[in-house]
Parts: structure tokens; C-alpha cells; sequence
């Protein structure tokens, strides 16, 4: 049966948690708003002054959610839900849920937005299926004659079917769209943007094109999964969709889990890349999940730390997340998201199946 949340009805140490994270959110907020407005005051963009390469700064076209970005990335093993749409299909059929949620993510050193929803059915049918619509723009605020003024729409459509116990093949497709109407470092050319649109001003859309991802899943056990995945499989052969192959080892539980991942960036440099990732959580008091990572990143020489903190109740949750540079070009990615957990509504039919409230 439904139950409608109260807030009064949570425990005291449960509401505290509850206000806290509300508190991290608009606190990170407004220290987006600060950093973006002394952004603003830089004379020229950070990414056509060769500071930030710009495949780093467009986060390589990944769309983190609040788990994903928590953990750094490490989750083409153990990534379920709405997660796996984005790093590996074949995920979605480890649990059974049917999730709605809403994400954000701001990276305020170089004006980087990108905000949308994500649904998830792996409850109703065997097949499971996902839908993800994002949007988001790129180095619009800065200076006008060098910023790269970047912006996409990023849609994609994930199916998952196990074939044996504990065995899962996931099929995305995925569709971009994606125009910069910035001059950059070499002014008014084809390279900076692509063609003039004569019709409506600005530019034509740069990238007009459909792809595909890829993946597997196997659960050895009641602990161990392993994952393997790879993105943009019609191989592009730019870094606007870069074509990238990984995988990772995890060892997952109810409340714990902890996952190391690696993975082939074959084109969003001059030569292949490589990106090498763990990260951990832990659901504290089955309604407050704790998540830290680490990750490598040959191709900006960099490397990054996350944490992520969330309440999740039986018919919703609301996480935030944060990955810094410590080494490398300077980037604060914030991630915020909330959901619904359809499953806890009794509609879908199979609650008493589902894993319903759970990331894990």
C-alpha cells in the first residue's frame, strides 16, 4: 500500500540528516553562482586559452548522476537504475525497479550545465527499459570572442535482457545534437563552430548524429559482478562523441559497494587515453547512502576525488554529489538529483518484488 511521507514521521536523526543535505544543496548553489560570476571576470575563456582541454571541460560527453559522480565514475559493473542508461545498459536488470528522477550538474570553472530526467523500468517485464533526455551548454558566459559557446541535446534509449542466471546483454541507442556558436581562439571559421545559418543566425548544429553503447553484466555469486561496456560504437572519431571501451569489478551487497574501473578513450586526443576510477558506498541506517572516489584521467593529467551524500525513503530519494581536481586543470563538478520510486505506489503490480528505494 502507498503511504504518503511526512517529514514529521521521520526520526529525529533521520530529519536532521534530511535538512543537512538540503542545506549541502543550497549552499553548493550559491557557491556555483559565486564561482561563476568570478568566472565571468576572467578576460578570455579557460578552454580557447588551451587551460582546460576542451574534451575534460565537456566531461568527455558523460552525464554523471548523482551515484555515478559519488563514486567517480566506477560503475559499469554495479551501476543499476538509471545509472546503468548512461555507463552500461546491461545493468538496469540487477535490480527490480521502476525509478523516475530528475539530475543537475554544474561545473562553474568553465560555465559547463547540463540538466534533465532519466526512467527506468526493470520491473514490470523481463525486458528492462530505460529513457534518458538531457540538455546542456558549455562556456557560454565568457568572454564572446574566444568563448566556445557550446550546446546539446543528448537522448537516449537503453534495453537490457538477462539471457542466463546472473548473465546481462544492454543495448542503448542515442541521439546528439550539438551546436557551437562561439568564435574561439581562431575566429569566424568552419573548424571554430561549422557553417553559418543563414536562415536563422548562429551556426548549424556542428554534430546531427545517432550512436550506440553496449554492454554486459555478470553476477558471479552473491557478491562479485563484473562489467564490461563500451560507448559511441559507430565510431565517430571525434571527442564530441568519443568512442570509449571499459570495465569494471565490484564486489556489491545490500548496503556496501565497492568498484575499481578502467577505461580506452580511443578518441578524444590525438592518440587512445586512459581513465582508471574507483570508488565505494556505504547505506548508513538503510536511508542515508555515503559515497567517496577517486579517479585518473591520463588525458588532462589530472586526478579527482568525489563524495556523495542522500537520503533515499521507500518511495523517494534526494542525493547531491561533488568531484574536485586535486592534480591537474581546476574543476568542481556538483551533482544534485531527486526521484520517484514507482514501484512503492503499488501500480506497477510486482512492488513486493522490487527493490524499491534501493541504489544498490
Amino acid at each position: 500500500m502507498h503511504s504518503t511521507f511526512r517529514l514529521e514521521a521521520l526520526r529525529p536523526g533521520s530529519q536532521r540528516c534530511l535538512w543537512s543535505l538540503l542545506w549541502l544543496a543550497g549552499t553548493g548553489v550559491c557557491v556555483t553562482s559565486s564561482l561563476s560570476l568570478e568566472a565571468q571576470e576572467t578576460d578570455k575563456s579557460p578552454i580557447s586559452t588551451a587551460e582546460v582541454p576542451l574534451p575534460f571541460a565537456y566531461n568527455y560527453g558523460e552525464t554523471d548522476t548523482t551515484r555515478s559522480g559519488g563514486m567517480s565514475g566506477a560503475l559499469r559493473a554495479a551501476g543499476n537504475g538509471t545509472t546503468a542508461i548512461f555507463v552500461n545498459p546491461a545493468g538496469m536488470t540487477l535490480t527490480r525497479v521502476y525509478h523516475i528522477e530528475a539530475i543537475g550538474q554544474i561545473t562553474p570553472e568553465f560555465g559547463r550545465h547540463v540538466y534533465g530526467g532519466m526512467v527506468v523500468d526493470s520491473i514490470t517485464n523481463k525486458l528492462a527499459g530505460g529513457v534518458a533526455v538531457t540538455g546542456g551548454f558549455l562556456d557560454a558566459f565568457s568572454d564572446e570572442p574566444t568563448a566556445v559557446d557550446r550546446s546539446w541535446l543528448d537522448i537516449r534509449l537503453a534495453l537490457a535482457y538477462p539471457i542466463v542466471e546472473g548473465l546481462s546483454v544492454g543495448l542503448g541507442g542515442r541521439y546528439l545534437k550539438l551546436t557551437e556558436n562561439g568564435e574561439g581562439p581562431l575566429g569566424i571559421s568552419k573548424v571554430s563552430g561549422g557553417l553559418k545559418d543563414t536562415e536563422g543566425g548562429g551556426r548549424l548544429s556542428m554534430v546531427n548524429l545517432p550512436t550506440f553503447d553496449a554492454g554486459l553484466t555478470f553476477k558471479a555469486g552473491d557478491l562479485l559482478v563484473l562489467g564490461v561496456s563500451g560507448q559511441n560504437l559507430t565510431f565517430p572519431d571525434d571527442g564530441v562523441l568519443p568512442t570509449t571501451v571499459g570495465g569494471g569489478i565490484a564486489v556489491a551487497h545490500t548496503d556496501f559497494t565497492i568498484e575499481a574501473d578502467g577505461v580506452a578513450d580511443l578518441t578524444s586526443y590525438a592518440s587512445p587515453t586512459a581513465r582508471i576510477m574507483a570508488g565505494g558506498e556505504y547505506l548508513l541506517v538503510d536511508h542515508i547512502p555515503i559515497r567517496a572516489g577517486y579517479r585518473f584521467d591520463s588525458g588532462a593529467e589530472s586526478h579527482q576525488i568525489s563524495a556523495g551524500l542522500g537520503y533515499i525513503a521507500s518511495e523517494f530519494m534526494v542525493e547531491a554529489s561533488v568531484r574536485r581536481t586535486i592534480v591537474g586543470p581546476d574543476a568542481t563538478e556538483i551533482i544534485f538529483g531527486a526521484g520517484y520510486f514507482l514501484e512503492s505506489s503499488g501500480l506497477t503490480g510486482r512492488g513486493d518484488e522490487s527493490s524499491s528505494g534501493s541504489s544498490f
